[in-house]
């Protein structure tokens, strides 16, 4: 009988004991593993958000910044070019021709005789005519082309130079010019008279420069 008590006394201690060893080792990891879990998330539903709506304000701040500013520059750019004027058209100039400052020079005159400001800038296309055939003017270079603008009424000018005939043969005399203002594709015909040495016909010696240039 002390042997059966004891034995079964020995074997309810171990359960106890074992017992006590698995809640202990339970409780233990429970509780960190709760914690271990609930911490990560809460943190990351708390940052996320957060850095997400930082970077949205901010880009889309910058966003809004770079379109205002962009618009006020694309409209002051309109504003000046619709100040200078339009291009001149053929259709809007009136030409006329008169003596240069010196022998071999012509002054070819270009008026605006719209009902607004146009602008030109450039070299001119000039064809000289004469019975023989047609002579087409080289552009000279060495004189800047400057913007011209042109109010209604206002006109300017380029010249056009050819080398005069002091031969005293009959030379070439050429009767009309065909002008093409710059950047334009219509031309005007106008009547004039240039005698000009025989050897021109090459027009190598025959030469305008930009519309504005000179006096």
């Amino acid at each position: 009988m002390r042997l059966r008590k004891t034995s079964a006394a020995i074997a309810v201690a171990a359960v106890a004991a074992l017992s006590l060893t698995a809640c202990s080792d339970g409780g233990g990891t429970g509780p960190a593993a709760s914690a271990s879990t609930e911490g990560p998330s809460a943190t990351g539903e708390s940052a996320s958000p957060d850095a997400t709506e930082g970077s949205g304000g901010s880009g889309g701040g910058d966003t809004q910044a770079s379109a205002s500013a962009s618009g006020p520059a694309s409209s002051s750019a309109s504003s000046s070019v619709s100040a200078s004027g339009d291009a001149c058209r053929t259709a809007d100039l009136a030409f006329s021709s008169s003596g240069g400052m010196a022998e071999g020079e012509l002054l070819i005159g270009l008026k605006n005789t719209g009902s607004a400001s146009c602008s030109m800038r450039g070299f001119p296309g000039l064809d000289l005519k004469s019975k023989d055939g047609t002579v087409s003017a080289e552009r000279r270079s060495g004189r800047p082309a400057p913007t011209v603008t042109l109010a209604p009424g206002e006109n300017t000018h380029f010249s056009l130079y050819f080398p005069p005939n002091t031969s005293g043969g009959s030379g070439v005399t050429f009767t009309s010019a065909v002008v093409t203002p710059p950047n334009e594709t219509h031309s005007h015909r106008m009547s004039l008279s240039v005698n000009s040495a025989a050897d021109s016909g090459s027009g190598s010696r025959i030469a305008v420069t930009p519309v504005g240039s000179g006096k």
